[in-house]
């Protein structure tokens, strides 16, 4: 059983032991029977697993055969497996470019159209305005629309010193964002990109290991996709240590999808910050206010999900016009920028900080974090 630790499950990156996978061994003289249950009797890893465990078995002493008997994890054994492995893979961080010191936010929902691409940008938009620099990823391959809601275009380019893609940088006040979104890597806006699940995960994996991130990123937000799919999965992977912001509208309905992104976040331990309930209401220029869509989806998310409800962002023509037209509507005037801000202002000060590295020994990247304590006072 020793011996098996060192057979990798190579899709869920641990060994059979730890998984559950190796149900028994039976020794008789020379001849060695080994127990083995799959998720799935169809797995296109058996072969390979199946050669890794005879090889390293049968190179031990006194060892003449080697016998593989294959079982089926029951429903109750592959939920505590796949349990495993995702802790795993979230106590172990992948190699990317991001700094340790950026706090790495993913802005999630459950499904397409409660606006979680414009609350992304314009939360974006108001860090920066706060003196601070934010990375931005818009990892929703299919559907960008991060550049256009910022007001660029062209294509990104690549460093020559280091051959790796540099992202369009963004002044906003007295910080920056810096972009990088399949949207600046096509010839025309309207292009549609027809690509299946590993090269969705594969482009995104180049956002993050082939892009020159400045050292001194505070934040890096990352526009994912609707839903708990491939790119949400292997997102998790690489950036164990990131943590979720959940969009949803006051729709019931919605609430009740976007709960499924609280769920695979903390499946693949992740930590949920908390819930941005969008088009809250619609507030009139007189003041009067209507609830379009109802009421208490983002409440009620929040409550079910046990985090807190950290703004609500009302319906307003200036955040629509704003992203037609490239000027988030974060760093204008009106109800819907004054809750950009306040959500901004509680994240920095209460619910994902600037990560302090001071006497750890990742403050060695460079990273000047004595301008952090400014930036917060200023």
């Amino acid at each position: 059983m020793q011996i098996l630790r060192g057979v990798i499950d190579p899709e869920l990156g641990s060994n059979i032991v730890e998984l559950g996978m190796a149900k028994g061994v039976t020794v008789r003289n020379g001849d060695v029977v080994i127990e083995l249950a799959l998720t799935t009797l169809g797995c296109p890893l058996r072969a390979q697993i199946k050669r890794d465990v005879e090889s390293r078995v049968g190179s031990l002493p006194g060892v003449d055969s080697v016998e593989v008997e294959w079982g089926v994890l029951t429903q109750e054994e592959k939920a505590a497996t796949m349990a495993r492995a995702r802790k795993r893979i979230s106590e172990r961080a992948g190699t990317t470019a991001v700094p340790p010191t950026a706090r790495v936010l993913m802005i999630a929902s459950g499904k397409g159209g409660v606006g979680k691409s414009s609350i992304t940008v314009n939360l974006a938009a108001a860090l920066a305005a706060e003196g601070f620099r934010v990375g931005l990823i818009d990892a929703d391959i299919w559907g960008w629309s991060v550049p256009r809601m910022l007001g660029l275009d062209g294509r990104l380019e690549g460093d020559q010193d280091t051959k790796r893609i540099r992202p369009m940088s963004l002044p906003i006040d007295r910080g920056r964002i810096d972009v990088v979104s399949m949207g600046l890597l096509v010839d025309r806006d309207e292009t549609a990109l027809m690509w299946r699940g590993l090269i969705l995960q594969r482009a995104v994996q180049h956002f993050l290991e082939d892009v020159v991130w400045a050292e001194d990123l505070d934040y890096l937000l990352i526009d994912m996709p609707p839903g708990t799919g491939d790119v949400q999965m292997g997102l998790a992977k690489l950036l164990p240590r990131a943590e979720m912001i959940v969009v949803t509208t006051p729709s019931r309905t919605a609430q009740k999808v976007a709960s499924r992104a609280v769920a695979m976040g903390r499946q693949n331990y992740l930590r949920v910050l908390g819930v941005v309930e969008n088009m809250t209401e619609f507030v009139s220029p007189s003041g009067e206010r209507f609830r379009i869509f109802g009421s208490g989806g983002g409440e009620e998310l929040a409550s079910s999900s046990g985090t807190p409800l950290l703004a609500r962002i009302p319906i307003e023509a200036a955040v629509s016009e704003g992203g037609d037209a490239g000027r988030p509507a974060a760093v204008g005037t009106g109800p819907a920028a004054d809750a950009f801000r306040d959500l901004a202002r509680r994240i920095i000060t209460e619910v994902a900080p600037p990560i302090d590295m001071t006497g750890c020994s990742a403050r060695n990247l460079g990273t000047p974090k004595s301008e952090v304590a400014v930036r917060i006072g200023g």
